[in-house]
């Protein structure tokens, strides 16, 4: 679905953005695109999207070179959720649905009032202005507009921002049930979580260079210790201990009356995101 070779874009002539960047994205996987901000991989995104130009290396989508793809054909394929929000706020919920489905054709277009039910979006707020909508209700309106054409790739960016627990689950259940359908998903976020309980695999990009590529599962487990954290009850005292995985295979090496809990010390993605870009968060 996506193939980059050697990507490299500069926005000043002296100071080179991203560094031969090499990664693809396979047909119907959610592939977590993830790094700290001023890494680049908000560029690399407007590249794949069409929206930077002049861009070394090779890029493809669909089987055909960015370079010779910016067409009508082309922006009908792709759906974007940007991190912040595009939308008129003069218009409503519907209106501005209708109006972004409306460049595309009529075959390929979803029911605006049953994507936003889908999206559980407020009912009586449908004819008011998006002026008067919080944060999470623009999210889902932008959420609706990108899934609006039944896209075959789609971009999101920082999907569950501004969502309360609920709807960062609801978000989630949408966008395994766009991969069900087929669909490829490049997912961009800050929201480990999110990229954790989605992504099939993620790149780690810091300083214009992808510094790993892996499944999440995978690159948690290269960097795990393999230790086991022991909660447990002895003589009335509550006491943990760490050791080692294979200690167990032998059966629990320490007395004890009662166990309380027993778990892994697995590394999460963001330790691991951490490690490999050598910044937070931010």
């Amino acid at each position: 679905m996506i193939e980059v070779r050697d990507l490299v874009f500069s926005y000043r002539k002296d100071k080179q953005t991203l560094h031969g960047l090499t990664f693809s994205v396979r047909d119907g996987e959610i592939f977590g695109f993830l790094g700290p901000n001023g890494s680049g991989k908000s560029t690399t995104q407007k590249i794949l999207t069409g929206i930077l130009k002049g861009h070394g290396g090779t890029v493809s989508l669909f089987g055909k070179d960015m370079q010779s793809t910016h067409t009508q054909e082309f922006f009908q394929k792709i759906g974007v959720l940007f991190e912040f929000p595009y939308l008129y706020a003069n218009l409503s919920a519907l209106d501005n649905l209708n109006y972004f489905a409306s460049f595309y054709p009529k075959e390929q277009r979803r029911d605006a009032e049953e994507l936003l039910d889908e999206l559980d979006f407020k009912k009586d707020f449908l004819k008011k202005p998006v002026s008067s909508y919080s944060k999470g209700m623009r999210q889902r309106i932008s959420m609706a507009r990108a899934l609006i054409s039944n896209p075959k790739l789609l971009f999101l960016d920082e999907p569950t921002s501004g969502l309360d627990p609920a709807g960062a689950v609801l978000f989630r259940k949408i966008i395994e049930k766009e991969r069900k359908k087929g669909t490829t998903i490049f997912l961009t976020t800050h929201n480990m979580l999110d990229a954790d309980l989605l992504c099939d695999r993620v790149a780690f990009i810091s300083g214009g260079n992808i510094a790993a590529l892996d499944t999440p599962g995978n690159l948690k487990e290269k960097n795990s210790n393999h230790s086991i954290v022991i909660d447990y009850l002895y003589q009335g005292e509550r006491s943990e201990k760490t050791i080692a995985a294979q200690e167990l295979k032998s059966g629990i090496p320490f007395v004890y009356d009662e166990l309380i809990s027993v778990h892994s010390q697995e590394p999460t993605l963001e330790d691991m995101f951490i490690q490999y870009t050598g910044r937070g968060l931010v």
